[in-house]
């Protein structure tokens, strides 16, 4: 689902943005849910719930954690 930012919304951007600090993710909260835009196109916004949020993240961290063992053996 995409909606339109408003000013009411604190965009904070992510620590890892890359050398330029371009290269983001942004991320504010519209109770009861999470938006996320990319930095270059902050026209779209991504709404979703904190915890299909969270599953992604945990899925993003194993499928990482996965890959890096995967490499040292």
């Amino acid at each position: 689902m995409t909606m339109s930012p408003t000013p009411v919304n604190r965009w904070q951007k992510s620590s890892f943005s890359g050398v330029d600090g371009e290269d983001c993710v942004e991320v504010a909260h519209a109770a009861p849910h999470v938006l996320l835009r990319e930095s270059d196109s902050p026209a779209t916004v991504l709404m979703v719930p904190p915890v299909s949020l969270l599953a992604l993240i945990r899925q993003v961290r194993t499928l990482n954690s996965a890959s890096i063992k995967s490499r040292a053996s």
